[in-house]
């Protein structure tokens, strides 16, 4: 038998979580070490995954699969395409440095307070995550995904709820409060989406017979296996309301900016960068597979809920005064635009929408984890609290700045080919939603710039007038990532040569093709 690859690669950061989180509670340094060891190593694994698949190979590539409860068809079925390579080795990529940056927001806090903050804990939760979304990228098996796509809400609640942000103005009691407010919303939001996916699972399984994605997708491409229209729509509407949830999608996007307000910075990247990448890689994998002749139905309203996202996001992360929830309209904005792609139906949308993901992760893990090192030094999250940081820490100013024009879609830097694939995609198809999502991009670079200017230009305030410049440990976080974010801007052909031939299949699975130009070009 050969060797599991996959189950090892979400095995070791599961066995990891239990490890740290049985260190003796004295140990605290250990803890961080050793959880930062399962990450390195969890990161190896995923490289193993990336040289070893192979994108002209077979669809699913390094396959498991093992009986697990035959009485309802249920089985340990794990597979991995080109899309799903890409997430997982972002995910596994971003978890050291989630690690790094949070090394010590979990410490004690000072002598005399009422709340403890276990720092085995944390660093086991964050492993926690990480094992459960490397699974729900490798599940082929639909009831298997699901299980994995609602456990990470758990260990997910606790990092909000448990370990908020210590930048919080007014007394421990009410930043308590709204901790546990927006922990609670978080998982509520992400509850219903689950219960009314389940719903979906059941009824899959009713007319399927079974829960792997492969079999299914094969009888329906065959014809053994027929959905009634009205079935297929709303099987499809149950498992799409769960992936927007997750996304987050527009009206349904609520809960993501208290989540990341309260959230440590770290804990931030981990949910807009990692968890919530989970609900776009779905869509391409389960709603379009399993239900393409709903998903071409639905499209049109989806476009404009993505659309909706794109501006909305941006014009709300214009008037922001707090960093954390304006980092959080601004990715409302980008996952918008990741969707516009997925459902514009043609090659370049949906190639474009699955490098953003990746691209995406990078540029926000970027901002998020700088933003984070300045609120650590100021004690605020308020834009107006700052001014001229760039005077007194000019590094951390111009990362911050790399940062932000990544998110801004800069030329030159890695977002800027995934939005513009996705805007060449949508305009191929659907011109007009095309150029009316081009006002996201204007609307981004406002948001962007303003934050800049307010923060890191103009006089200096006597608060920041001795505000140390990024240390060791902080370099070597955003040194990578920044550095990733320029490589993928200049060349991001090695992953557009892994996720390409899974776009393509994904394409077939709905019967679509691209679009001709409608002017032939001149010979």
């Amino acid at each position: 038998m050969s060797f599991p690859l996959l189950t090892a690669t979400a095995a070791l950061p599961a066995v990891g979580a239990i490890a740290t989180a049985a260190v003796p509670a004295a140990q605290r340094t250990a803890a961080k070490w050793l959880a930062l060891l399962v990450s390195l190593g969890t990161l190896v694994l995923a490289i193993v995954v990336l040289v070893r698949f192979d994108p002209g190979g077979a669809r699913y590539q390094l396959t498991e699969s093992h009986a697990w409860i035959s009485d309802f068809g249920v089985r340990y079925e794990l597979g991995v395409d080109g899309i799903a390579v890409a997430l997982l080795a972002l995910t596994a990529l971003l978890i050291p440095f989630v690690i790094l940056a949070g090394w010590h927001d979990a410490d004690p806090l000072e002598t005399g307070s009422k709340r403890w903050r276990p720092t085995q804990g944390f660093f086991a939760l964050i492993l926690a995550v990480e094992a459960m979304v490397i699974i729900s990228f490798e599940a082929t098996d639909v009831f298997l995904f699901y299980i994995f796509f609602e456990a990470m809400l758990i260990p997910m609640y606790f990092l909000i709820g448990g370990f908020g942000d210590r930048a919080h103005a007014g007394s421990d009691e009410n930043a308590a409060a709204q901790r546990t407010y927006a922990a609670v919303k978080f998982l509520l939001y992400n509850l219903v989406g689950g219960l009314i996916m389940l719903a979906a699972v059941i009824g899959l399984y009713v007319v399927a017979g079974n829960f792997s994605l492969a079999e299914i997708a094969q009888a329906r491409a065959n014809g053994s296996l027929h959905m009634a229209t009205s079935t297929e729509r709303w099987l499809f509407l149950g498992f799409f309301f769960a992936f927007a949830v997750k996304a987050p999608l527009w009206p349904l996007h609520t809960w993501l900016p208290n989540a990341m307000q309260e959230s440590t910075a770290p804990v931030a990247v981990l949910i807009t960068a990692v968890v919530d990448k989970v609900g776009t890689f779905a869509m391409l994998r389960f709603c379009l597979q399993l239900f393409p002749e709903a998903s071409k139905w639905a499209t049109p309203v989806i476009l404009v809920l993505a659309v909706i996202s794109i501006i909305y996001g941006a014009l709300l992360a214009v008037g922001q005064r707090d960093i954390k929830r304006l980092v959080a309209y601004a990715s409302i904005s980008h996952f918008g635009f990741i969707i516009l792609g997925i459902f514009a139906m043609t090659s370049q949308g949906q190639s474009g929408a699955t490098l953003y993901m990746v691209n995406h992760g990078i540029s926000t893990a970027a901002l998020m984890l700088v933003a984070g090192f300045l609120i650590s030094r100021r004690g605020s999250r308020l834009i107006a609290d700052y001014g001229g940081v760039q005077k007194v820490a000019p590094v951390l100013a111009g990362t911050f700045l790399i940062g932000g024009l990544a998110t801004l879609s800069l030329p030159g830097l890695a977002p800027f080919v995934s939005e513009f694939l996705v805007l060449v995609g949508t305009f191929t198809r659907y011109p007009a939603i095309g150029i009316i999502a081009t006002l996201g991009i204007v609307l981004a670079a406002l948001y962007t710039l303003v934050l800049y200017q307010r923060t890191m230009t103009g006089p200096v305030k006597p608060e920041v007038s001795a505000m140390p410049d990024l240390r060791a440990r902080e370099l070597v976080v955003v040194t990578p990532l920044i550095i990733l974010l320029i490589f993928l801007g200049v060349y991001p052909k090695p992953v557009t040569d892994i996720v390409n031939p899974a776009v393509k299949q994904t394409m077939s699975d709905v019967h679509k093709t691209d679009p001709k130009p409608a002017v032939e070009a001149a010979k």
